[in-house]
């Protein structure tokens, strides 16, 4: 008796469904992809982003070593502003999406909890010695890495799933 092994990958695709949050409404559904390329790819992509991952290390000896400790940039106010309008952009965002029950909130939802993380990091490690430092902390603590940890929880909870 012979058998066959079908692969379990899921890929994503959008489809139009009627029911739920309105007539239209795009929502994430998981499909069967059938045994192809796919997984050979996938197993291809995961090689090269791990070698990227462990080729970065030396980079990063490298920049801690050779970067002067203190910079002076010419467009300080433009790079905090740009970073705030993206968390900005990605808390509206994700709102929005959640609002209209659309599942694609967990790709937005990811992608500012990253910038928070971000934002949190930079502004301790960028802030001047005594009040400024005290409030970067304060901030982080009190606001960005909460927030963060939300948006991860809610990127979790909204991650599309068979048979959900």
């Amino acid at each position: 008796m012979a058998s066959t092994r079908l692969t379990g990958v899921l890929s994503l695709r959008l489809v139009r469904v009627d029911a739920g949050s309105g007539p239209g409404v795009p929502r994430i559904l998981p499909k069967a992809t059938p045994a192809s390329t796919f997984p050979m790819l996938l197993r291809r992509a995961a090689t090269v982003l791990t070698v990227l991952g462990l080729a970065m290390i030396p980079w990063l000896v490298f920049l801690h070593n050779g970067l002067p400790a203190t910079a002076q940039a010419l467009r300080w106010a433009w790079t905090w502003t740009g970073l705030d309008g993206f968390e900005a952009l990605g808390l509206l965002c994700t709102g929005l999406l959640l609002r209209r029950g659309d599942r694609r909130a967990c790709l937005t939802s990811a992608a500012t909890a990253a910038l928070l993380l971000v934002d949190a990091w930079f502004d301790t490690m960028t802030a001047a010695p005594g009040s400024d430092f005290r409030l970067a902390v304060l901030m982080a603590v009190f606001a960005e890495l909460p927030l963060a940890g939300a948006c991860t929880v809610l990127a979790i909870w909204a991650f599309p799933r068979p048979g959900r």
